[in-house]
């Protein structure tokens, strides 16, 4: 079976790195960008299985880049965590369209967990 792929966008490169090295390391594939204006283009073009994304991003916040990817026909059924520190940042991304809200700093397991059930919905 194929690996899944995960799109991971945040502005914040340490995090991003961390994230890239936990997923790899329990078997999936990453694709990861730190500008979340290119995020949308790179999403049509990879097709990841989950996108998990910061909510505070300059340029273009988390919030805004879901719905983005929502008004898309080919990508609105995509499975979205949304990460933030934001106390009012889990009503903003569900607002938005996400399928998941992850609070930081977040627990390891609670992120595996839910990439891994991104699969137990429809894609």
């Amino acid at each position: 079976m194929e690996n899944k792929t995960v799109f991971i966008c945040d502005d914040d490169s340490t995090i991003v790195d961390m994230l890239q090295m936990l997923l790899e390391m329990s078997g999936y594939d990453t694709i990861i960008e730190t500008n979340s204006l290119n995020a949308l283009e790179v999403i049509r073009e990879s097709r990841p299985d989950v996108i998990l994304l910061d909510l505070w991003m300059p340029m273009l916040s988390g919030d805004e880049l879901i719905k983005k990817i929502r008004e898309h026909e080919e990508l609105k059924e995509m499975f979205v965590i949304c990460i933030s520190a934001s106390k009012d940042g889990k009503d903003v991304a569900f607002q938005a369209g996400a399928n998941r809200f992850i609070a930081k700093p977040f627990d390891i397991n609670d992120l595996l967990e839910a990439v891994e059930s991104s699969s137990n919905g429809d894609r």
